[in-house]
């Protein structure tokens, strides 16, 4: 549409023009004494733009060639920035390749060439290609395990951008800040992976690269409370799926408890973890294991057992049978000094549900300790035969020996114990 409007302008101008150039009778007279030149006015007019053409196509050439060194300069400060830029290029496809040492050269020859260019022409972006051209020989210099050229190239690269850099900047910086502690990570040095992330803005620390560097170095030194606060933001950033981060926050949390030595230290370490958490069958089974190893109060073993066991009992919740036998053991270990509450339970349970042996060894064990001999031997002798893991059905034995032994019946005891040795084999 453009083009038909511009052929209809210059049909038009040259219909003007022929109209006013045909019909044309005017003159131009000229008098130099003693000469008088008369031309047409039409002539008049050619000449005036021939010579504004030749004017100015002679000031254009006048100014094309006195610009002739200024473009030969800025050519070849162009040819410069871009064989620095093609140096930088290189260094990251022989990083990616595998070829360091080409690398790192390709790096240096970038920075080389940037800081020859700077002196003659400032570059806007000559920060940020510096600095990464640093960080990409560092990363050559760590892996060819050259330490000390690769911090030299990384404080160069710090030191390229201030703290008070641009947004844009400060992003690098924080970048080459990681890939540091990355490499402190490498050789297994977590305390300095630590101090590296220590100097990261807040909002640099909580992303899920830097969460994840802090858990594993974290995990590294030992500082197993920190790893679990990481790795519960980790989880609710969803760098990990929900299993993953279920499995990764429960083995921190054993840690944690592991880590505690006395009852004291246990239950602070026990009320540091979340509600989730501590809902959590296997942490709750192994945090009163661990209390009744410490000669914890069989009281509180059992408190912290009370949601598991209620999780077991119920219809509409299981547990696994790993999980169940543990609480068993657990549970077994601390009926010393037993509840009436407590009591009521375990023998509701059994009620409810008569074929469950696991439920009729733990009953008769409170009634050993309740002392109702006879009682106890009756579910004693129930469940044994249908006990399937081995140890308790070897427990049950060794208690239904003991009974025996207690009422005089040897020839019951002898027996008892036979099937005791049977099932521990």
């Amino acid at each position: 549409m453009r083009a038909a409007l511009w052929l209809l302008a210059l049909f038009g101008v040259a219909v003007a023009v022929a109209l006013f150039a045909g019909n044309n009778q005017g003159t131009v007279t000229l008098f130099w004494p003693p000469y008088r030149v008369d031309l047409s006015l039409n002539a008049v007019l050619l000449i005036l733009c021939s010579v504004f053409a030749i004017v100015y196509g002679a000031l254009r050439g006048t100014a094309a060639l006195l610009r002739l060194p200024r473009r030969a300069r800025r050519w070849r400060l162009q040819q410069k920035e871009r064989a620095m830029h093609a140096s930088l290029l290189d260094a990251m496809s022989q990083l990616l390749a595998g070829r360091f040492l080409r690398a790192r050269k390709a790096a240096e020859s970038s920075i080389a060439q940037e800081s020859d260019l700077s002196q003659s022409l400032p570059i806007p972006h000559g920060k940020q290609l510096r600095t990464l051209a640093h960080i990409v020989a560092a990363e050559s210099s760590h892996a060819l395990q050259d330490r000390t050229t690769r911090e030299t190239h990384l404080q160069q690269a710090l030191d390229s951008i201030p703290p008070n850099a641009s947004t844009s900047e400060q992003e690098l910086r924080e970048g080459a800040q990681l890939r540091a502690a990355r490499w402190s990570l490498d050789e297994r040095d977590a305390n300095a992976a630590l101090d590296r992330m220590a100097t990261l803005s807040a909002g640099a620390a909580r992303r899920t690269l830097a969460l994840r560097a802090k858990l594993k170095a974290s995990r590294m030194a030992h500082l197993t409370g920190e790893a679990l606060d990481t790795a519960r933001l980790l989880g609710k950033h969803r760098a990990f799926s929900p299993a993953a981060a279920e499995s990764i926050v429960r083995s921190l949390a054993i840690e944690l408890i592991n880590d505690a030595h006395d009852p004291a230290q246990l239950q602070n370490a026990w009320m540091s973890l979340d509600v989730n958490e501590r809902a959590m069958p296997e942490l709750s089974i192994h945090a009163a294991q661990r209390l009744s190893q410490l000669d914890g109060d069989p009281a509180q073993v059992r408190h912290w057992l009370l949601p598991v066991w209620e999780r077991m009992v119920d219809p509409n919740q299981s547990l696994s049978q790993h999980q169940a036998f543990k609480l068993i053991e657990v549970l077994e270990a601390n009926l010393s000094g037993i509840d009436a509450q407590w009591l009521a339970r375990i023998e509701s349970a059994q009620q409810a549900n008569p074929r469950d042996a696991r439920l009729q060894y733990l009953s008769a064990v409170a009634c050993l300790h309740r002392e109702l001999w006879g009682k106890a031997q009756q579910l004693f002798t129930q469940a044994a035969p249908k006990l399937a893991d081995k140890k308790l059905r070897g427990s049950a034995w060794r208690f239904l020996a003991e009974l025996a032994e207690h009422r005089g019946d040897e020839e019951a005891a002898s027996q008892a114990w036979k099937q005791a040795a049977i099932a521990v084999l």
